[in-house]
């Protein structure tokens, strides 16, 4: 299924009845990797599934996207489905967008934040040394004879980018510059609804200590550790993450 906002085609997924739930993916995913999710709640609720702009089967922006482009995006397509109230899951990138329409918008009732991106990560010098070498590089890499300009920086950024970087093109690569950069510190202390925040304990993306950081920062929050886990939090350790969440919306679901 589709809804146009904006000019903007996006593809979701509509199932299940009940009270609405939202699924935001992370970055470089789509409906597709939040279906063990989907799968967990769909007996039990209507759970809406969306490929975020830019992924999957949904239209690209047409200029670089900032994390609050992409909420606002999100809260017109929840607008445009008639939603008024809803229960809301992102994971990573995901997580970014939810905490704005959490913080923003009067339309969560309960969030739920796993691995969630939102916090600029400590930076050591290790870190800084890493990116001055990446602009030296860059820099000798333009001087190399052959193809032109364009075509020696993409090779540059296939070889010694990050890996989303690499899998990223065009607008999207700008939009992955602007959404990394956004800190939504600011925002948490503004969220309401009953949050909780579940952390896989070996995230490499997103580490621990920023949940950690959310849960200080979040009125009204509990966070779980998911021993053993990566980023993915809720693929690694599906079992917990199913009886955690079940537990989290028993009131919800009439359990």
């Amino acid at each position: 299924m589709y809804i146009d906002v904006d000019g903007i085609k996006i593809s979701y997924r509509d199932e299940g009845k009940g009270e609405n739930v939202l699924l935001l993916h992370g970055w470089g995913g789509s409906i597709q990797t939040m279906l063990p999710i989907n799968n967990i709640l769909k007996n039990r609720f209507r759970v809406i599934t969306v490929d975020l702009p830019g992924f999957g089967k949904s239209d690209t922006p047409k200029v670089p996207w900032n994390s609050y482009n992409y909420a606002e995006c999100i809260y017109k397509f929840i607008d445009k489905l008639g939603i008024k109230e809803l229960i809301l899951f992102g994971h990573s990138h995901g997580g970014r967008i939810s905490i704005i329409l959490a913080s923003k918008y009067n339309i969560v009732k309960k969030l739920i934040l796993i691995d969630s991106a939102g916090i600029i990560p400590k930076r050591s010098l290790k870190y800084y040394i890493k990116v001055y070498w990446f602009k030296f590089l860059k820099k000798t890499y333009l001087l190399l004879p052959g193809s032109n300009k364009e075509e020696r920086l993409e090779k540059f950024y296939k070889r010694y980018g990050s890996r989303d970087y690499r899998d990223s093109e065009g607008v999207m690569r700008q939009t992955m510059v602007k959404v990394v950069n956004d800190n939504l510190l600011k925002l948490l202390p503004l969220i309401k609804a009953p949050t909780l925040l579940i952390w896989g304990e070996k995230d490499e993306d997103t580490p621990f200590y920023m949940g950690e950081l959310m849960e200080k920062l979040i009125p009204d929050s509990g966070l779980v550790v998911l021993k053993g886990a990566g980023h993915y939090s809720y693929v690694d350790s599906y079992e917990r993450f199913r009886a955690i969440i079940n537990e989290f919306l028993k009131d919800e679901s009439g359990d």
